[in-house]
């Protein structure tokens, strides 16, 4: 902590209320995967099915953030880390307010993704790990990134010149090159709902 002369204030309405109102039990997805694996298409499908039954949910998609709260950050290790850390903490406020909460992040290092999981009570983080292999997404490359990494024009590229740590025991484990993004999505929810967390 670099502030000073701050103390925690505690509020009225705390986060078993906010959940109960939504009648749903609050978590975090969070997507992990190389570039072009589906991550953001995967939390999309889901968002979108959990929405239309009604539940409260919010994506924080890694580009989309990068807009914003993270526009000051490149893609260095360091800021890597940095990134991963400021949307961990963004996403626990949103569980406190209740939601069901998707990141859509590379997230390469497994120590980033274990502090996200330590911010958090027990059960309210779930990884799911998309698992394409990267043949698969470097013929995807929807964004032309792997061609400009192979070619030299981005340095620090996970996958490339930039290690990605394979997560050894995620909740859920999806395989978009086997599967419709339909599929995936529903394997997604149906663990929700059969784990709990949607009334």
């Amino acid at each position: 902590m670099k502030t000073e002369n701050t103390v925690w204030h505690q509020q009225q309405v705390i986060k078993t209320q906010r959940a109960e109102q939504k009648k749903q039990r609050p978590c975090l997805l969070w997507y992990t995967g190389l570039s072009g694996s589906g991550k953001s298409t995967v939390a999309n499908a889901v968002d979108a099915i959990l929405f239309e039954r009604g539940h409260h949910t919010y994506l924080l998609d890694g580009d989309n953030v990068r807009h914003g709260l993270n526009g000051d950050l490149g893609f260095s290790d360091e800021d890597r880390i940095e990134n991963i850390r400021r949307i961990s903490e963004v996403s626990k406020l949103f569980i406190d307010a209740g939601l069901i909460v998707s990141t859509a992040f590379i997230s390469p290092f497994k120590e980033d993704r274990a502090q996200a999981r330590a911010l958090l009570a027990a059960g309210e983080f779930i990884e799911v790990f998309i698992d394409t292999p990267i043949e698969v997404c470097e013929q995807r490359d929807p964004k032309g990134l792997y061609k400009k990494a192979r070619a030299g024009e981005i340095k620090d590229f996970t996958g490339i010149d930039s290690a990605y740590d394979v997560p050894q025991a995620p909740e859920l484990h999806v395989k978009t090159a086997e599967q419709e993004i339909e599929q995936c999505a529903l394997q997604i929810v149906n663990y929700l709902a059969e784990q709990g967390y949607l009334a």
